[in-house]
Formats: C-alpha cells, structure tokens, sequence
C-alpha cells in the first residue's frame, strides 16, 4: 500500500525505534524504584569502603605509635640503674676454664666498624690506649694505619660466631691478648646446651690461650630492661634485636672508666647527610650496603627483626654527658 504522508515520514529508517521485541516501557515508578535501590547500593558500598579505608589507616597509625616511632625518648620510663654499678662477676660466663672477666680499664677506645675511620691515620693513637674494644668480625690486617691493631676486648654477637673463628689467625693469633665477650639468645649461649658454645670451646681446644665469656641470660635480660628503661619499647615485642654496637658501649661503661668511641655517628647524621654522599657500612667492605640506607631501614621496618640503631645512638646521647663518654670521628657536639 502506497504510504499518503511526506516521503521523510514513510522512509523506515527515519522512524524513531520502538521498544526491543517482547518488551515493553517499564512504568514510570518502577523505572524511579530501581534507579533509587541502585543509588542505595552504591551508597553503602561506598560507606562500607570508607569505613574499612579508615579502620586500616587507624590500625596503621596505632601500630606504628605503638611499635615503630621510634628516635625520640620521651617514652623513657625511668631512669635506669648506673651501669658501673652493675656486677660483672655475675654478668659473664666464662666459656674457657674458669676465669674471672678482667676488672676495670681506666681508659678504653671502641673502634667502631664504620668507614668513617678510613684514611683517619688514627693507628698509632688507637695503639697507645689502655684498652681497646672491637666488634665482630672487623679486621685490623690491611687497615692498621687508620684502625690499629690492638684488641683488648672483641664484642662478638652469635650470628658472627663462625666467621671469627673461620679466621684463627686473624682473629685469634693475631691478638692473642684479646679476650672475646659473645652475646646472644640463652638456648644458643647458655651452657651447656647452646650449640655455638661447643663451637667455641672446640676453637679453645685449639687455642689453648683463647679467653672467652658468655654474656649470662640474666645479664641479657638486664640489657633489654635497660632498653626498655630508656626507650619505653619492648624490644621483643617491637621486632628488635639490640645491636652489638649496644652491648659493646654497654660492657665498655661497665669495664672502663672512661671511654672514647671511634667512628660512630651521632643520632640525626642521616637526616642532614647530602643525599648524594655514599659511605659504606663497614670500612672493611668497600661494596657492602649504604651506612645510612642500613640505618633508616632498620628504624623503620615493620617487619622481621632489625637493629634500632638511630634510637640507640639518641641513647648514647644521654649517656655520654652521664658516664663521660667522647665521640669522635665524627665528632659529637
């Protein structure tokens, strides 16, 4: 059948499209209901998510609080008990016969691990204190000139047990004066029981002049109050594990009468060191992780168990006015 209206309006494909087939318009209200319910939907998705996005950023926030701010004393609870009051009788067991801890220096130097002694020519002033005190496996062979040679005492933590004493000659025969003070957990320190103690008393076997001592489980425990004193942390429950830069100044406040610590860096180097400026965290290995990098990873993680070490030195701090200690190279003012 012809079509009688203007051709525009008979041409199919200028005709507005009709509903698809088997549907038709929904209701004007229904249309208005399910826009509403959807608007509803997405409105508590989105408070649900809010509300999960702020309860994150509050656990974070306490967490953090709680365990990782750490640089500041203002939680210290007390002030703890004078270390040069402490027993060392009672703080040290011998691991080889049945020898006392030699009693007090009057004068000690720590030479510290840190590349901040290379190229000092410190050598000859490092050999003419009373007594010296190194750390772990730091070596003098090659490096004399700016660290000495010297080793009254050597502070060495359980997890560098092996390397020291993969190294006799080094270590053992090279200072045969020296006198080794380990630190670590009981089960892997006490006797007799602790594995790396019968690694020692094997070395002793071989050294029959070696002298050696155990920091003792109640002495551990006096050093992790004292953390907690001056911190206000917990250092188990913060994932920390004391340094032996912390046990080394510790011993040295005990033994000595008056110390001089080589190389360490005060507690905001970092934060005002150029950011270009790389130093090495031992002198001893030249391609070894940034000093500062190692500092601030460890201040900050979150997990696992790291160093603390900026709010150890934020201790020093308060110490060394206390028990007369000096810093030097770099010096602290």
């Amino acid at each position: 059948m012809a079509c009688s209206k203007p051709p525009s309006q008979c041409d199919p494909t200028s005709l507005p499209p009709g509903p698809p087939a088997g549907r038709w318009p929904l209701p004007l209200s229904r249309r208005r209901r399910e826009m509403s319910s959807n608007k509803e939907q997405r409105s508590a998705v989105f408070v649900i998510l809010f509300a999960l996005i702020t309860i994150l950023i509050l656990y974070s926030s306490n967490s953090a609080n709680e365990v990782f701010h750490y640089g500041s004393l203002r939680g210290r609870t007390r002030r703890p008990v004078n270390l040069k009051k402490w027993s060392i009788s009672h703080g040290y067991i011998p691991l080889l016969g049945n020898k006392t801890l030699p009693s007090r220096c009057h004068q000690c130097v720590i030479v510290t691990s840190s590349s901040h002694l290379l190229g000092t020519k410190l050598g000859p002033e490092i050999e003419r204190a009373e007594c010296t005190i190194r750390m772990n496996d730091a070596p003098t062979t090659g490096y004399s000139a700016d660290v000495g040679n010297k080793t009254t005492f050597r502070v060495v933590a359980h997890s560098s047990v092996f390397r020291v004493l993969r190294r006799p000659q080094e270590f053992v025969n090279r200072t045969p004066e020296t006198v080794f003070i380990f630190w670590g957990p009981p089960s892997k320190m006490q006797k007799p029981q602790g594995s790396l103690v019968r690694v020692i008393q094997r070395a002793g076997l071989a050294f029959p002049n070696m002298e050696a001592y155990a920091v003792s489980p109640n002495r551990m425990q006096q050093f992790d109050d004292l953390f907690r004193g001056e911190t206000g942390k917990d250092r188990e429950k913060s994932h920390s594990w004391l340094s032996t830069g912390w046990f080394t100044l510790a011993i040295a406040v005990e033994l000595c009468d008056h110390v001089h610590v080589y190389g360490m860096v005060p507690p905001d180097y970092c934060s005002q060191r150029p950011r270009l400026q790389r130093i090495p965290y031992h002198y001893y290995e030249p391609k070894g992780p940034d000093e500062c990098v190692t500092y601030i990873q460890n201040e900050h993680s979150r997990k696992g168990n790291h160093h603390r070490f900026i709010t150890e030195k934020r201790v020093f701090s308060s110490w060394a006015q206390l028990y007369g200690i000096t810093f030097s190279h770099p010096s602290w003012t």
